[in-house]
């Protein structure tokens, strides 16, 4: 006679199989809605999508929210994204995008694959905030791109066990609130690309790399000098050569 475990299996792969299924349903169905001009039902998609977020006691929900900030802001970025494409072969591809991130990269759970989430998040949800809400005041601007940078910060963190992940986290928003006041007042472009997400993303991404190679015990001294030069060079590059007048560059 047949266990119980083998009679599951069955069931179980199929589960997965309609899961996969359905996520990969939500990229076709925020397109349709775009090309459609139901703006606001994509956004309500891609919410709906998280309603597991509250499906527990209303104590867990902060934890659930900051564990689920990221994958919102990668489909909420993306949606915007769509929303300022000029084809709709080109919102097509952000769709195929947004489909690969469902079911290839957020699903990850190694050390990696979390830091590559955490970057993703971190670049596409600045640039959608400039491209969107470029022209709103200033202190737009510095809310949601310490949020996104905390929410980012915060995910890369958590995967490595970092006792001081909240502190680091509110250090990181910080200084992300800081440049973006700064940098506000000359919002540069490269591009698409606003000044703050590539120096943020330069930096970010960086230090990200170096904190990420010192706990998998592949750093040395020599490729720690290498990463913080590169970087130093770039930043310093970006802000030499940046056009300094109230205008796109």
């Amino acid at each position: 006679m047949p266990s119980i475990k083998a009679k599951l299996k069955p069931t179980v792969g199929f589960s997965h199989f309609v899961h996969i299924g359905l996520t990969a349903l939500l990229p076709a169905l925020v397109f349709i809605c775009v090309r459609l001009h139901f703006v606001e039902l994509a956004v309500a998609l891609i919410l709906l999508a998280k309603w597991r977020m509250f499906a527990v006691k209303p104590r867990h929900w902060p934890a659930n929210i900051r564990a689920n900030a990221v994958d919102i802001i990668v489909g909420l970025s993306l949606l915007i994204f769509m929303i300022h494409s000029g084809s709709q072969a080109m919102q097509l591809v952000w769709a195929l995008i947004y489909g690969g991130w469902l079911t290839v990269l957020k699903p990850q759970s190694s050390l990696l694959g979390v830091s590559l989430q955490a970057m993703v998040a971190q670049f596409v949800g600045l640039s959608a905030i400039f491209i969107n809400w470029g022209d709103a005041p200033l202190y737009v601007l510095v809310i949601l791109g310490a949020l996104v940078c905390y929410s980012a910060a915060r995910h890369f963190f958590t995967s490595f066990d970092e006792p001081l992940t909240r502190y680091l986290a509110d250090v990181w928003a910080y200084f992300a609130a800081a440049l973006i006041w700064v940098l506000g007042h000359w919002l540069l472009f490269y591009g698409v690309i606003a000044q703050p997400t590539l120096l943020l993303s330069v930096i970010g991404f960086s230090l990200a790399g170096i904190y990420y190679l010192d706990q998998t015990d592949r750093l040395s001294v020599v490729l720690r000098r290498q990463v913080i030069f590169v970087m130093m060079a770039i930043v310093l590059i970006m802000l030499v050569f940046s056009d300094w007048g109230d205008k796109a560059v």
